[in-house]
């Protein structure tokens, strides 16, 4: 071998070496995060993989924005709501039109995507309840009720053309399901996604253990400055979400009241739950279950966990001398041991 030969066969090894090193550190599975805005929320989102998702991610939110925004002119729900002849067969929005329509049946209609105009007529802490009069209830009530909406050949279509279709309240869960999909679909078993607050989980987290999921304390904190929490959970392979504007009260007769419309009477609910945490196979559903058992209250909201035990659950509510306490209806042993 010449002389010459050996620098360059030395080049080419040392070089070797680097690529093969480089490649495998492209491709060690590790945690990754990632994070960002949709749907007017913040979301994050936690994974266990040799690359970076980002665009995945936003590829796959994108999805669910362009079919249940209601912001989005663009988008699915946009059309219908002004009244368009939209073929939404095999869409998303279909399938999440018709979760929506399944829970609404399940909760006697304690789940409305209809509420929406009521909730907007009140005001957000009910700002404009001095404005709101007996006329205004009634002509409120005329555009409210899922049974005026309607599926058929593809076609979604409303009693009254002045029914607005608001997915707020399944739509962040749907997406953290979709995200979650999308994660499975690459074969990642250990993540956590979370999207204003509804969570998917499964596998391990970072520390190789369950993931520790922590539900707010119901306090006056109107600046969300106060992160103080109930309790903290350890969790995987299910899904959860919490409903309740426990940060947020109005107060009558001395007793604490979240912010939740009634879609039954168009009214702000009067009972004493406080805060609604659902646990449910997915997350569109534990998402629009903690939005109707806000409605329903205590009572209500403890006899349909009692009727579906797929579910659980943790409330937090107000005795009537005032005191916070919470009912703890998770059946989960990963759970054990959280307070009564």
């Amino acid at each position: 071998m010449k002389k010459w030969h050996y620098p360059f066969l030395a080049f080419l090894i040392i070089g070797t070496i680097l690529i093969l090193t480089h490649s495998r550190s492209e491709t060690k599975p590790e945690y990754r995060t990632a994070q960002g805005l949709v749907f007017g929320t913040s979301y994050h989102i936690t994974y266990l993989y040799n690359a970076d998702l980002q665009e995945d991610i936003e590829k796959t939110l994108a999805l669910v924005d362009n079919a249940l925004s209601m912001f989005n002119p663009n988008s699915t729900i946009s059309a219908v709501n002004r009244s368009e002849s939209v073929f939404v067969d095999d869409t998303l929005f279909l399938k999440v039109f018709r979760r929506a329509m399944e829970i609404s049946d399940l909760t006697d209609g304690a789940f409305d995507i209809t509420v929406a105009p009521a909730v907007n007529a009140w005001g957000f802490g009910f700002k404009h309840a001095e404005n709101i009069r007996q006329a205004t209830i009634d002509s409120l009530m005329e555009i409210t009720g899922y049974r005026k909406i309607h599926e058929a050949d593809g076609m979604i279509t409303k009693d009254d053309s002045r029914i607005m279709l608001d997915c707020s309240a399944i739509a962040k869960g749907f997406g953290s399901d979709m995200v979650a999909d999308m994660l499975r679909s690459k074969g990642i078993n250990d993540f956590m996604v979370e999207i204003g607050g509804e969570i998917v989980l499964s596998g391990q987290n970072p520390k190789g253990k369950l993931w520790n999921i922590g539900i707010s304390k119901p306090v006056e904190d109107s600046l969300s400055v106060n992160s103080e929490l109930q309790t903290v959970i350890p969790l995987t392979d299910i899904a959860m979400a919490t409903s309740g504007n426990y940060r947020n009260f109005y107060v009558k007769d001395g007793r604490k009241y979240a912010h939740t419309i009634d879609p039954h009477t168009c009214q702000p609910v009067s009972h004493s739950l406080l805060s609604a945490t659902v646990f449910a196979p997915d997350c569109a559903t534990a998402d629009a279950l903690a939005t109707s058992m806000m409605v329903m209250g205590l009572d209500s909201a403890q006899a349909l966990l009692a009727r579906h035990p797929e579910f659980q659950a943790y409330l937090i509510y107000q005795t009537p001398d005032g005191t916070i306490t919470t009912k703890n209806m998770i059946l989960n042993q990963a759970m054990e041991g959280l307070p009564k």
